[in-house]
């Protein structure tokens, strides 16, 4: 039994929810976030509420019922207050820039890395900081992912592009005799 799913999610004010068949749609200040939901939930809206009843007690169905509470109470946070994740850049003449949807990137390879921002997603740059926040949260954080995997943060140096309060363990370097 999934303790997230069995507790109703109370609807945020100034917040409209709508479910048409499958497609669960959230419209709130910042914007409009949808999803598509499986039949094996059973998800329904009453008294500023809703509720998510699984249809059968397989383990996948009971699985899916916590995962889905968590996408409706992250979507109900998405449309007030925006997701945010923070990255950092480490390393001696690594630089980024931002200019217009594109993120470049200079980490140590003989050419700069172009990223292309998805629509919904705003990055800020200052100094070597990359904010980047959005209010799908999962698409936040798959982005963050993305540029992360560009330049991962080595153990010797810590050089690389990190998150901010990510601790990179370190190695101790050679040793002379």
């Amino acid at each position: 039994m999934s303790r997230l799913g069995k507790q109703p999610i109370v609807i945020p004010e100034k917040t409209e929810v709508t479910k048409t068949g499958r497609v669960f749609r959230v419209k709130g200040p910042l914007g409009e976030l949808t999803r598509e939901f499986e039949n094996r939930i059973k998800v329904t809206i009453e008294d500023g509420k809703v509720t998510l009843i699984p249809s059968n007690e397989e383990i996948f169905t009971r699985a899916l019922w916590g995962t889905y509470a968590s996408h409706v109470r992250n979507m109900f946070k998405g449309v007030h207050t925006p997701f945010q994740k923070k990255l950092i850049v480490e390393g001696v003449g690594f630089k980024v820039a931002i200019a217009g949807d594109t993120l470049t990137l200079n980490v140590g390879f003989s050419h700069p890395v172009l990223i292309k921002v998805p629509a919904g997603i705003t990055v800020t740059v200052e100094k070597n900081t990359i904010s980047i926040s959005g209010i799908d949260k999962e698409a936040v954080g798959a982005f963050a992912a993305q540029v992360r995997a560009k330049k991962k943060p080595e153990p010797y140096k810590g050089k690389g592009i990190r998150y901010e309060g990510e601790v990179i363990r370190r190695k101790q370097g050679k040793k002379s005799a």
